[in-house]
């Protein structure tokens, strides 16, 4: 995958940053729930109360903010180098991942750092330690291949 740096735009990424946390903040309020997209997402898979509304509408508007950001400010083009079989590898390893560890970056990274969770800083440090090793592995066996 691709970046296009120069299209960074400091300004706008402040003010996703800030609608994540109040968003956080919203679902924790009116639902008392952790906004982990991957315990969202499995909570649908898996109703064991009836909560479906909730989550249906905070999915919704993680498919439908990118549509209304696009309204406003072109989409920067992506450009994704991996193969299809390995993006599907890529998926079913985050999946696994995060039933393992109990939530993903959302609800561990935004979520459990804001509540001083000690498991939370653990799965944390442990996903970006994993993301570093994993980006210079990849970036030197491109470099060298």
């Amino acid at each position: 995958m691709n970046i296009d740096f120069a299209q960074f735009t400091p300004g706008l990424s402040f003010s996703g940053g800030i609608l994540i946390g109040l968003a956080a903040i919203v679902l924790v309020l009116f639902c008392g729930r952790i906004a982990g997209i991957s315990g969202i997402l499995g909570g649908l898979l898996q109703p064991k109360e009836n909560n479906r509304s909730w989550r249906l509408a905070f999915l919704a508007g993680i498919i439908i903010s990118p549509v209304l950001y696009n309204l406003l400010y072109p989409l920067p083009e992506i450009t994704i180098t991996a193969s299809f079989p390995a993006t599907i590898i890529a998926g079913l390893l985050v999946g696994m991942g995060t039933r393992i560890g109990s939530g993903c970056t959302s609800g561990h990274g935004v979520c459990g750092l804001s509540r001083l969770s000690l498991r939370s800083l653990i799965a944390t440090l442990i996903f970006m330690a994993v993301g570093f090793i994993t980006a210079t592995v990849l970036g030197y066996w491109s470099f060298v291949g």
